[in-house]
C-alpha cells in the first residue's frame, strides 16, 4: 500500500512538474527562438536570455506547486540555492544544445528547441525532486 501511495506522489510531482515546467521552459525556448530568429542576437546570448526570462518564475512556481508537500522547506536559503545551482545546469545543458546544433553542425536556430523541451526538463525534474526539494 505504502508503495502505491508513493508512486502517485512521484506522478502527481511529475505531472505538475510538467505542466508549471512546460510554461517555464516554453516560456525560455519562445524567447530564445524569437530573438535567435527575427533579431539580431546571437544563438548562445538569446539563450542566456531565454535562461533569465525563464528562470524569473521557475523557483516559486516549482516550490509552491510542482513539490508541494516534498521534502523539508525548514532551510529556504540551501533550497533556493541548490534550485539556482540546478538552473544553471538547465542554463548550460541548452546551451550545449544550441552550440551543438546552430554551431558545430550549423543548423537553423529550431534545431536545439527538441533536446530542449525534451532532454533538459526531465534531468531538471531528477534533481529537483532527488536533490533541490528532497
Amino acid at each position: 500500500m505504502k508503495a502505491e501511495t508513493e508512486v502517485a506522489v512521484l506522478f502527481g510531482q511529475l505531472w505538475r512538474f510538467a505542466m508549471t515546467g512546460g510554461f517555464v521552459t516554453g516560456l525560455g525556448a519562445g524567447a530564445y527562438w524569437l530573438l535567435a530568429t527575427f533579431f539580431p542576437v546571437a544563438p548562445l546570448v538569446a539563450n542566456l536570455i531565454g535562461y533569465l526570462v525563464a528562470v524569473a518564475t521557475g523557483y516559486v512556481l516549482h516550490s509552491r506547486w510542482s513539490f508541494r508537500g516534498h521534502g523539508r522547506r525548514d532551510n529556504v536559503a540551501r533550497t533556493t540555492g541548490r534550485f539556482f545551482i540546478v538552473s544553471l545546469a538547465s542554463l548550460a545543458l541548452n546551451s550545449l544544445w544550441v552550440w551543438l546544433f546552430t554551431g558545430l553542425l550549423a543548423g537553423p536556430t529550431w534545431w536545439p528547441l527538441l533536446p530542449m523541451l525534451l532532454v533538459t526538463p526531465l534531468v531538471t525534474f531528477t534533481l529537483n525532486r532527488k536533490w533541490v526539494f528532497a
